[in-house]
């Protein structure tokens, strides 16, 4: 699979000539002949790789060759520049340096000299291959009609709501859900059972289980749940923690200290413990792929007789049996979808629900007959149609025959492989390159989608594109790997926007195979290696408890002169990391990405990391890191830097030479158990400003005064601004910066203080030089920290505005901030916390149409809420915490018809009591909230013990 790696080569050779190609003198026509004859070869490798696993080993070593050769040529063009690039000095001192450079350098500049043309010869050699191999396989050079060759790809069917499509949309999930559920909750049965759901991998066990899980019948008659995802390559000690860590958390108690140095039989009894004086519990083992894996936990799980539960995925029907021998056996076999509900499937991904169009109908039972039911296959194949234009059925039929061809196999499992592969090579190679990459993530990882699209960016995937920030399109990027199913979203922010997501476990597979073909990543966990090649360019090291001294020694014998990234993912052995960081940092002069995130015991900055001329990426968030060194400027190509929850607070002048300075982020918590209280940010140099490319600045301490504010307004090209410690006098001046940030989509703003004591910000100025409705409108995101004499009037005025936090604000009661609010259209979040100081809030008809979340926090004087008809039609979520004079519900509760949520916690003890009261009673007041699916009462004992109640549990009991 060499054509993307070709491509991504070539397209870093264009940038090189255009920026730096002054630097190679004669040496520039070799460079361009290789990129060139590199450029004839793009084409044919499309084609050639399609029949490489087919192919005669002569024409699978041409394809790497080709590969190794595009790999070694960047190797040496970015040698070349970390040696001749550094020196641009001036004057006196500076002309004896560049002397001296010319005369040191004068045998490198020989050695690289022979290095490209010795490329060269190689390049003739491979291209000879080219030409033969053209002729004896039938391949035309132009074969850009191959399926492959999609790069203008148009989405003719992407949707908005495509980053929220999860596999919890399959149709026919319903029935299969009925009836775990009723085997669940069934009332006879009161010891310990357990319900295994077996099937082939991409049925959707993990779906179906996840939505029983989840429901809220099944919810409110188990209070205590957990879900742990067991895989083949499961850490058993870290799987009984997380267990313990999530059923403490459930019950609102503190996880005991004492897990960390115990042992599996000592964490089993923890577990045991707590489960005995819970009461009911059900846990989801997710994934089991052996039986010595149950007849080990089963031990932690204690009978009782409470009709406890054990929901058990597997693709094993003998680890299934296993499981139930012991209990009154259910075991739920998955079937494939029928052949009705394989078609809905497959045209609601491609024709948004609608029907397909006749001259497509045989095409599409022929592609769906091959699916066979399987629903990760349907997902996968319509993700890649989805982009096919409905009126050309050689498009529809050339996915027909490729199938055809692809599903010889026996096994389901392989066939599934085919048709994920052929979804992975329908992508252009930038798309391709994006997703191999996921491979440095361990199976079932949790990966966090903003750190994963910035290495991609920092790895250079991402192609820059006039009139959009390199971030947007990276975005881009993760957008459609997810509408064609190949990513899947598990969790999001505020508007929907991705969180967190994850790989399907054959998808992985596939990426896994694939990305080490290309020696992309090499992975490493101190206990097992995948080293492709001697040539390491991306070593990620994974979790590991292990102290392998073998591996250790083993690993010493590799070359990391061709390093370009090192990345760690998860807590890593100790001994592992120092050692590989140590090699590492010795001799890896190429390296672009380093990833330190979470090693807490990294206390200082290596000095070897600002002697790496090309580094772009240095990610330290989470680690011990203290004090940033004046060295820092000397990484002239850093484009991002991350000293998130570090102990970093002031930045050295020096940082003012990272011109090229995309991302910025050092802050630390004010309170570590409520984020609240904010942050504390960084202070700045004075002449903050001159770094022009920074489109992320996060956390900067503004207590200096107003030459910072002013410094801020002049990095024009901000997307995201937080602002600490703001003092009063200067929110005039910040108002006038602000109108210089026309591309702002999120800001924060803290005053000086924490809690109640926070100092006032004024923010109600507008710049006269620009007009009211062009203030702030890209703005998506406000946060204010602070007091507030009366709400900003521009606010009002922010059509764009999705989510507003205002937390200490203490506005009179003459102040309503729901009076600006509520006409914005776009407004979905609202995050209210010690931000007003009136007795009462009313929601009035016609008020935040599209409002979808509300939470009201620390609103001591609050008495009252009133929701009048027609205000908040689509609320689905409203939480009412610490609000302890609040002594009844909102006044028209029931006209909130999609409330799914109402949470009451720490409110008074009047309201906790007369809504239990009324459920019992059935009164009007209960009538209600009848309506609401969940209902969740929470308060601290008079020990200061948290409870949780949800309000349905007792008249469950009354109905069984």
């Amino acid at each position: 699979m060499a054509e993307e790696v070709l491509s991504f080569v070539l397209d870093q050779l264009s940038t090189f000539l255009r920026e730096e190609g002054r630097l190679l003198g004669g040496l520039r026509q070799e460079v361009q002949f290789i990129r060139d004859e590199l450029g004839h070869m793009r084409a044919f490798l499309r084609e050639a790789e399609e029949k490489e696993e087919d192919a005669q080993p002569r024409l699978q070593e041409w394809i790497k060759q080709v590969r190794e050769a595009a790999y070694d040529t960047e190797d040496i063009l970015d040698e070349f520049v970390a040696r001749f690039a550094r020196h641009r000095t001036t004057g006196f001192y500076g002309s004896v340096r560049r002397i001296f450079s010319s005369i040191k350098n004068l045998r490198a500049r020989h050695r690289v000299a022979s290095e490209i043309q010795s490329i060269k010869s190689r390049i003739n050699s491979i291209s000879e291959g080219h030409q033969r191999y053209q002729s004896e396989y039938g391949i035309s050079a132009q074969a850009s009609s191959s399926l492959s060759a999609v790069n203008n790809t148009t989405w003719r069917y992407s949707r908005d709501d495509a980053l929220l499509v999860e596999e919890a949309k399959l149709v026919g999930i319903d029935q299969p859900k009925k009836h775990l559920i009723s085997q669940l909750l069934r009332g006879d049965d009161y010891q310990l059972k357990v319900v295994s759901v077996v099937g082939m991998g991409g049925l959707g066990k993990t779906t179906l289980v996840k939505r029983v899980h989840e429901d809220p019948e099944v919810r409110k008659h188990f209070p205590v749940r957990a879900w742990v995802t067991v895989s083949q390559t499961c850490d058993f000690q870290y799987l009984l923690k997380d267990l313990i860590r999530q059923l403490h958390k459930e019950g609102k108690k503190p996880v005991p200290q004492s897990i960390e140095s115990s042992n599996t039989t000592e964490l089993k009894e923890i577990i045991k413990d707590f489960l005995q004086q819970a009461g009911r519990y059900a846990i989801v083992f997710d994934d089991v792929w052996d039986v010595e894996f149950w007849n080990t936990i089963k031990f932690a799980l204690p009978e009782s007789s409470h009709g406890n539960r054990v929901l058990l995925t597997t693709r094993r029907a003998d680890v299934a049996s296993a499981s139930c021998i012991e209990s009154r056996r259910f075991v739920y076999r998955m079937k494939p979808l029928s052949v009705k509900d394989s078609r809905t499937l497959f045209y609601n991904k491609i024709f948004n629900g609608g029907n397909c169009p006749g001259h497509l109908m045989d095409v599409a039972k022929g592609i769906l007959d091959k699916c066979e039911g399987l629903p990760l296959a349907i997902l996968a194949i319509s993700g890649l149609l989805a982009s096919k234009d409905v009126n050309r059925i050689d498009e529809w039929e050339m996915v027909r025959r490729s199938l055809g061809g692809e599903l010889e196999g026996t096994g389901k499992l392989d066939r599934v492989k085919k048709i994920l592969s052929l979804s992975y090579s329908d992508l252009p190679w930038h798309l391709k390159i994006c997703l191999l990459y996921t491979s440095i993530y361990p199976e079932d990882y949790k990966i966090g989608c903003l750190r994963l699209v910035n290495l991609w960016i920092a790895e250079r995937f991402v192609e820059w594109r006039e009139g959009m920030s390199i971030e947007d399109v990276a975005w881009g990027y993760f957008i459609e790997l997810v509408s064609r199913s190949l990513i899947q979203v598990t969790g999001v922010f505020y508007e929907g926007s991705p969180d967190t997501c994850r790989i399907h476990d054959l998808l992985r597979e596939v990426i896994l195979l694939k990305s080490r073909e290309q020696n992309m990543v090499t992975t490493t966990t101190g206990q097992s290696m995948m080293w492709p090649s001697d040539k390491v360019r991306r070593l990620i090291v994974h979790s590991s408890s292990s102290n392998n001294t073998q591996h250790l020694q083993q690993m010493q014998n590799y070359c990391f002169d061709h390093l370009r990234s090192f990345v760690r993912i998860g807590s890593t052995n100790p001994l592992l990391y120092k050692m590989l960081l140590y090699d590492v940092l010795r001799s890896s002069k190429l390296l672009k990405v380093l990833d330190l995130r979470g090693q807490k015991k990294q206390k200082e900055i290596p000095n070897e990391i600002f002697k790496m001329f090309h580094l772009k990426h240095l990610d330290l968030y989470g680690t011990g890191v203290e004090r940033v060194p004046k060295a820092i400027g000397k990484l002239q190509h850093l484009e991002y830097l991350n000293l998130g929850k570090t102990g970093v607070r002031e930045l050295p002048m020096e940082i003012l030479k990272l011109q090229k300075l995309r991302f910025l982020e050092v802050y630390q918590q004010v309170d570590s158990s409520d984020d609240n209280y904010g942050f504390h940010g960084f202070k700045a140099p004075s002449n903050m400003g001159g770094l022009l490319a920074l489109e992320i600045l996060s956390y900067i301490d503004a207590s200096s005064g107003s030459i910072i504010i002013k410094e801020v307004g002049k990095l024009t090209q901000l997307r995201e601004l937080r602002i600490t410690k703001l003092r009063r006098e200067d929110g005039k001046e910040l108002c006038s910066s602000l109108a210089n940030l026309t591309r702002l989509r999120e800001l924060s703003i803290a005053s000086i203080g924490k809690g109640d004591d926070h100092e006032i910000i004024d923010l109600n100025h507008h710049p006269p030089s620009l007009s009211s409705s062009s203030f702030l409108q890209s703005l998506r995101m406000l946060i204010l920290r602070g007091r507030l004499e009366k709400m900003p009037q521009w606010v009002a005025r922010l059509r764009g505005l999705v989510r507003i936090d205002l937390n200490w604000s203490r506005l009179r009661g003459e102040e309503d901030p729901l009076e600006s609010l509520q006409h914005l259209p776009n407004l979905h979040h609202i995050n209210f916390c010690g931000s007003y100081q009136g007795e009462g809030l009313c929601f009035k008809a016609g008020g935040f149409l599209k409002l979808k979340s509300m939470h009201l926090k620390r609103m001591e004087g609050l008495r009252w809420m009133r929701v009048e008809e027609g205000a908040l039609p689509r609320l689905q979520k409203l939480f009412l915490q610490q609000l302890p004079l609040l002594e009844e519900l909102p006044l028209g509760i029931q006209h909130l018809s999609n409330l799914q949520r109402l949470s009451l916690y720490e409110t008074s003890s009047h309201l906790r009591e007369k809504v239990l009261e009324n459920q019992e009673e059935e009164s009007e007041d209960y009538r209600g909230i009848a309506h609401i699916p969940e209902v969740l009462i929470g308060y601290y004992t008079d020990d200061r013990k948290w409870r949780e109640r949800r309000l349905w549990e007792e008249e469950k009991k009354k109905k069984t």
